[in-house]
């Protein structure tokens, strides 16, 4: 038996490519119908690019353009080719497909819908503005992993220092702390309205957007007459089965 013959297969595509205005797709086994001037809609996006007139995409055993991405949200994304209708759900999701296809009206609209203007312009505003915060949810989620052997739950100390104000308490309050406090993550101080809950929640979802289980409560220290109590350490709590 001979082996194909790799370099005719790439020069049949693109004929079929310039020859035929319907396209017959197989997105990471997802399959789709449609024409060249719907995939060429936008110029300058990479749907456009892959499906130029010298494309060199590979097609699969029944002669579909195939492309090696997961499909699940390609629909949603050749449907506003077709029409510009934007999709009701999974709005994330196809918001990065838009990105990743570099497809920019659909990537502007989308950006527009309540859910990623919300997401774009208010938290990840602010969260910008919070010093060091995806290096600590790194961190916390590390530390939590190294604690897990043999063991429910994994607890983790957070100190939250919204103000400059709180961050001159540091030191004193890291003091009083009765754990060990070389584990113990900081987040702040930064200079925007969202509230310290503003920004465990943040920190919540962001780490449960990850897979993982999580709780926050604050940390209720032992009351002594001799020493200051603060109000700025919190139990993140990792919860493994």
């Amino acid at each position: 038996m001979s082996l194909p013959d790799y370099k005719s297969t790439g020069k049949q595509a693109s004929s079929a490519i310039s020859q035929s205005p319907v396209v017959q797709l197989n997105v990471g086994g997802h399959l789709f119908s449609t024409t060249l001037s719907t995939l060429r809609k936008h110029p300058d996006s990479k749907v456009a690019e892959l499906f130029a007139a010298q494309s060199k995409l590979c097609t699969d055993a029944q002669g579909r353009f195939f492309i090696d991405r997961d499909g699940s949200h390609f629909g949603a994304v050749l449907e506003f080719l077709r029409s510009g209708k934007l999709p009701t759900e999974k709005i994330q999701e196809v918001y990065k497909e838009a990105v990743h296809y570099n497809i920019t009206p659909l990537i502007k609209r989308l950006e527009e819908t309540p859910e990623l203007f919300g997401e774009l312009v208010g938290r990840q505003q602010f969260l910008c503005r919070v010093p060091h915060y995806k290096e600590n949810i790194e961190v916390l989620i590390r530390i939590a992993r190294a604690e897990a052997v043999a063991t429910r739950h994994s607890t983790i100390f957070i100190c939250v220092l919204q103000t400059e104000e709180d961050l001159g308490f540091y030191d004193n309050a890291i003091n009083s702390l009765e754990a060990d406090k070389e584990s113990v993550v900081t987040f702040g101080p930064w200079k925007a309205a969202p509230s310290v809950r503003d920004l465990l929640d943040c920190v919540r979802m962001d780490i449960q957007s990850r897979g993982y289980k999580v709780s926050i409560e604050p940390h209720v220290p032992e009351r002594s007459f001799l020493s200051k109590s603060y109000n700025f350490f919190y139990k993140l709590t990792f919860t493994w089965w």
